[in-house]
């Protein structure tokens, strides 16, 4: 119960962090703004201004496209909710369906064998799922989408008045 708690608890952190500064998606996908950076320091400014101003969708991006890659790899699903269910399966009934060991066909079965079983199966299932290919696909596209569209999109109006709050 108290893992719940927690889990609601960082996720209202996240929200009030991160998503806060979500912006509109007419903000966000607003065509009249966008232009071809005229040199490299433009298109510089551009990115370090807009990475800070979309950092909330683009962490809407990130998270949807981590989705994404899970859902379309039906392998590593299968791997991650075997070695996540079955962690919490032990953790949670192990306690209190083995207080005292017994034993199969001769062999005692104590919590710390269902863990080794657990990773004996789950760990070879998650390579074969090749979690790192997944991973590099998404920091690719990831990085692909955020440095596209924050080189492209033209700073508003107020990021001139950004510049002078924070030199005052």
């Amino acid at each position: 119960m108290e893992a719940v708690i927690r889990v609601t608890d960082a996720l209202k952190s996240f929200r009030e962090t991160r998503l806060s500064t979500l912006r509109t998606p007419a903000e966000f996908f607003d065509i009249h703004r966008i232009s071809r950076p005229a040199d490299f320091n433009t298109a510089i400014s551009r990115l370090t201004y807009n990475t800070r101003y979309f950092s909330g969708n683009y962490t809407l991006i990130v998270a949807a496209l981590a989705v994404y890659c899970i859902i379309a790899s039906p392998l590593l699903l299968l791997s991650l909710i075997f070695l996540f269910g079955g962690f919490a399966v032990i953790n949670r009934f192990g306690t209190t369906l083995l207080s005292s060991p017994f034993e199969v066909y001769g062999q005692v079965v104590t919590q710390k064998t269902l863990y080794t079983g657990l990773f004996v199966i789950g760990i070879p299932l998650l390579w074969f799922s090749s979690p790192f290919m997944t991973l590099f696909w998404l920091i690719g596209a990831s990085a692909c989408l955020i440095l596209t569209h924050a080189c492209l999109i033209e700073p508003g109006v107020e990021s001139e008045y950004a510049n002078i709050e924070g030199a005052v």
